[in-house]
């Protein structure tokens, strides 16, 4: 059975957009994409939903998110000001105060919040994967789950490596068509060099997605430039050898080969120019997340400088623990706006279009979790992950400019259906394949547990 979804708007993204549009669905890929009019006479007998003064755009994509960490939703405000602070108390309260169905409860909410933005995939980090991949896969979602691992000491570079193995041997079992696994040695500053090496070199013989957070911060760049600042610090508190290289983050992981693996680099907020040009030459990827970058005030990642370069780039809301929302186009507006008052363009240059962010919220997103033959366009033969934004708000009306009013008069809150691979996952208000009740309920208890202990 075909179903024939039409709108005022449809933005296929590898194409202009359609006036009066429509997209042919057929089982879990899109049949066709075009005028309205020419749609329903070629599929005559379809399944017709008509869904008005909206915008059918290819589904939105959070190219990096820690959806277990949903609870602690402005759980660590009074720690912003203090990254390693902040750091120290998420750890602690995800080990010793949340259980394991806690987090399981707080992936499925983080699961949901993003059906109902309009986010069909999802590229999410995570100490504990299985929560986050069953959250994803019970939602009807499509995403790259990668599992964390940590580990400073070179001494436990084998046990560490061990114990990540053992774990992607048991999340395998949890794969789909839509869900896959990954691996993220979390940091430079909590992983070891040896370990660095050695996880990619399993990442590449098992061709596993890498995931790594990278040139977040100040105080990560003091790390790695002189060994100095409190991530320094904390590993000579506990008796770990650290000689800092004296170089930059993404130099020091091209140092080690790790961008062999072409990984996803969630941040890179303090690169430079020799920075971004390996990058580019590496084919590795970067997760902007501007929004949580801002919110720590770690600074303004140079998202055109990496446009210009032709560094894939896809947006990330980060955990909700940061930014406090799931919704890419806020983060798309965010982005464009941050690039708009930037240097950049006080020197002259164009400014950052909302074409392009809308791009980099849907196609650029899948480019960057190397999804880039499945998702984020609307064309034949692809995927049939849609989001439906109404734009006949107050907020948004009069629309000249579909795309613009997307990225700069609309949010997650406008989007009135999530499909993906086919699946109506989102309308009329609730998601359909959760219990949302149940899971409110469970997310209120353990608010007023954690809330208990501060």
């Amino acid at each position: 059975m075909i179903t024939l979804y039409c709108a005022k708007w449809v933005l296929p993204i590898i194409a202009a957009p359609i006036s009066d549009g429509a997209v042919a669905v057929e089982g879990a890929r899109i049949a066709s994409v075009g005028p309205r009019a020419a749609l329903a006479e070629k599929f005559a007998g379809a399944r017709l939903c008509d869904l008005g003064t909206a915008a059918i755009l290819p589904g939105l994509v959070n190219c990096h998110s820690h959806l277990e960490l949903t609870a602690m939703r402005g759980f660590l405000e009074r720690e912003e000001r203090d990254f390693f602070a902040w750091l120290r108390k998420l750890t602690v309260t995800r080990l010793e105060l949340m259980t394991p169905d806690d987090l399981r409860v707080a992936a499925m909410w983080g699961a949901v919040e993003a059906a109902r933005a309009g986010v069909t995939c999802l590229g999410d980090a995570s100490d504990n994967a299985g929560a986050s991949l069953s959250a994803l896969a019970e939602a009807g979602l499509r995403g790259v789950v990668y599992q964390e691992v940590f580990g400073p000491d070179r001494n436990l570079v084998r046990e560490r490596l061990q114990e990540l193995q053992d774990k992607i041997a048991a999340l395998r079992s949890l794969e789909t068509d839509r869900v896959r696994v990954g691996v993220s040695p979390h940091a430079p500053y909590t992983v070891s060099a040896p370990l660095l090496e050695s996880v990619t070199d399993y990442a590449i013989a098992e061709e596993l997605p890498v995931m790594i957070h990278a040139a977040e911060s100040a105080a990560e760049t003091w790390f790695m430039r002189d060994g100095s600042g409190p991530f320094a610090d904390s590993l000579r508190q506990r008796g770990i050898e650290w000689q800092a290289p004296g170089l930059s983050t993404v130099q020091y992981l091209a140092s080690l080969g790790v961008l062999r693996a072409r990984p996803l680099l969630a941040h890179c907020v303090t690169v430079d120019d020799t920075d971004i040009a390996a990058l580019r030459d590496t084919r590795t990827r970067v997760a902007h997340c501007p929004k949580s970058n801002a919110k720590f005030g770690h600074g303004r990642a140079p998202y055109a400088a990496f446009i210009r370069s032709g560094v894939a780039v896809g947006f990330g809301s980060d955990s909700v623990a940061s930014n406090n929302t799931c919704d890419m186009l806020e983060e798309a507006r965010f982005a464009a706006l941050l690039a708009r008052a930037g240097p950049e363009a006080a020197d002259g240059r164009e400014l950052l279009s909302a074409d392009r962010a809308l791009h980099d919220a849907t196609r650029g997103g899948a480019l960057a979790l190397g999804l880039n033959q499945q998702i984020g366009a609307l064309a034949e033969g692809w995927q049939a992950d849609l989001a439906v934004v109404s734009l006949a708000g107050a907020h948004q009306l009069p629309v000249y400019d579909p795309v613009a009013a997307l990225v700069f008069a609309s949010s997650g809150r406008d989007v009135i259906m999530t499909v993906v691979a086919g699946r109506e996952v989102y309308r009329d208000g609730r998601v359909v394949t959760v219990d949302e009740e149940r899971l409110g309920a469970r997310m209120r208890e353990i608010n007023r547990k954690l809330a208990g202990a501060q």
